[in-house]
């Protein structure tokens, strides 16, 4: 069952269409004439929801929406819609095209604001729904997928929710529930993190030989003072996909994964205020036995899988002036090592750089450059596959914000030996994002 095809997609555009033509009329026409009147004493100007500048499509619901922000409840709706070509190479390039995409439905709740408790919330993913599977798997065969948020059709289910609370004066934090440690917790990146927002390749924005997961555990950060922090995550290693999780964490044998990060957060000091970076470094541990690559007749599983990874990012570049304010040139790098006897994919780096306002008069836009490598195991290559090397991707992306509630982002990646197979063809794809904040 497909929550939205093609149809549908279409449908929902034209309504978009057809309020934004509705609200340009209207801003359009001539006022009409006036009758003189008495003077009267002037009253402040009232607010306006304008259509074109407020932060979501739906506006503030009459009043509502605040109303319930302010009593601790907030709801966040995205939807996304994706367009790719494989133009060359790859795979296959006869009707090389798809359409795909998802939504999300967030809902937060801050006790506080509630009055329930001090420093503490909830957060739910109250639905959140995938359709088509994208180009990926039948016409580039890239061993990262060139579309990360094409999740074949899934129409409803909850992949995330959690309790959290703070204590110490904020320096401690923790997260009890359904965690996801890709985006939330570990070698998050601000320049190249979530394929709604930024790259859109999965070795952009993720590192590959980190086995990220979602599943039923707990997290705890502490962070003594502003510039160092250090992070401990164990979870549900047999979660399983659009499940609640519960039967693989409380049943079976006792796997969890286990994850622990350190970073320091310096913020350079410049003329026009502080850029803030990170430094991070981690490591990982999966109990989940793995088949060991060797040429036996019968090949040997193996339990206690370790690795460890690197991470930079750095604001390098200010364009204006403010502590807050991130418009400019940003770096980021990774770097990950996992075992070559039981991993395809042993090593990854990836470097870029993100530039937010590169275009004069488009400083919420976004211009970003993505280089990503994964190199396959030597010990996969010798036992399984004679002609395994190692996959590379280049990845340019703009993101223009239409509106504030509407991001439109062409996106142009190359691919060469996707799949990681020397013998397989380089491939070119281009497409074009679009997300919109209901």
């Amino acid at each position: 069952m497909r929550i939205l095809t093609r149809s549908r997609c279409i449908a929902l555009v034209w309504v978009i269409l057809w309020m934004a033509g509705g609200a340009f009329l209207e801003a359009q026409s001539p006022p009409p004439e006036k009758q003189p009147t008495a003077p009267v004493a002037e009253k402040p100007a009232a607010k306006t929801d304008d259509f074109w500048t407020r932060k979501t499509l739906t506006g503030d619901w009459g009043g509502a929406r605040k109303e319930m922000e302010d009593k601790g409840i907030t709801l966040q709706l995205y939807y996304n819609q994706q367009f790719q070509q494989n133009f060359k190479g790859g795979l296959d390039t006869h009707n090389g095209h798809r359409l795909s995409g998802s939504y999300d439905l967030n809902v937060l709740l801050d006790f506080e604001k509630m009055g329930f408790m001090d420093n503490a919330g909830f957060f739910l993913r109250a639905a959140k729904g995938t359709w088509s599977d994208g180009i990926n798997p039948n016409k580039v065969g890239a061993l990262n997928n060139v579309n990360q948020d094409a999740g074949d059709d899934h129409p409803i289910f909850v992949n995330k929710w959690w309790f959290w609370k703070k204590f110490a004066d904020d320096k401690v934090e923790l997260r009890l529930g359904l965690l996801q440690t890709n985006k939330d917790l570990f070698d998050v990146s601000p320049y190249a993190n979530h394929e709604d927002k930024d790259f859109i390749n999965r070795g952009s924005i993720r590192n590959a030989t980190i086995p990220h997961r979602n599943g039923i555990g707990v997290f705890l950060k502490v962070q003594p003072v502003e510039w160092l922090y250090t992070q401990f995550a164990t979870l549900d290693a047999q979660f399983q996909a659009r499940t609640t999780g519960f039967n693989s964490a409380f049943h079976d044998e006792p796997w969890f994964m286990v994850y622990s990060e350190t970073g320091v957060t310096p913020k350079w000091k410049s003329a026009k205020g502080p850029m803030p970076g990170n430094v991070r470094v981690g490591v990982w541990y999966d109990p989940v036995p793995k088949t060991k690559f060797e040429d036996t007749g019968a090949a040997e599983a193996k339990t206690g899988d370790v690795g460890y990874y690197f991470g930079a990012d750095q604001l390098v570049w200010k364009e204006c002036e403010g502590e807050k304010d991130t418009q400019g040139l940003g770096l980021f790098a990774r770097y990950g090592h996992a075992h070559a006897d039981r991993n395809r994919i042993t090593d990854y780096w990836s470097v870029g750089a993100s530039y937010r306002g590169l275009i004069p008069e488009r400083d919420n836009d976004v211009t970003g450059l993505a280089i990503s490598q994964s190199i396959l195991s030597d010990r996969y290559g010798d036992e399984r596959h004679p002609r395994a090397d190692r996959e590379t991707a280049y990845e340019v992306y703009y993101a223009y914000q239409a509106t504030p509630w509407c991001i439109i982002s062409p996106h142009f990646q190359v691919i060469t030996n996707p799949g990681g197979d020397q013998d397989d063809r380089d491939a070119i794809v281009g497409g074009v994002r679009v997300r919109i904040t209901f």
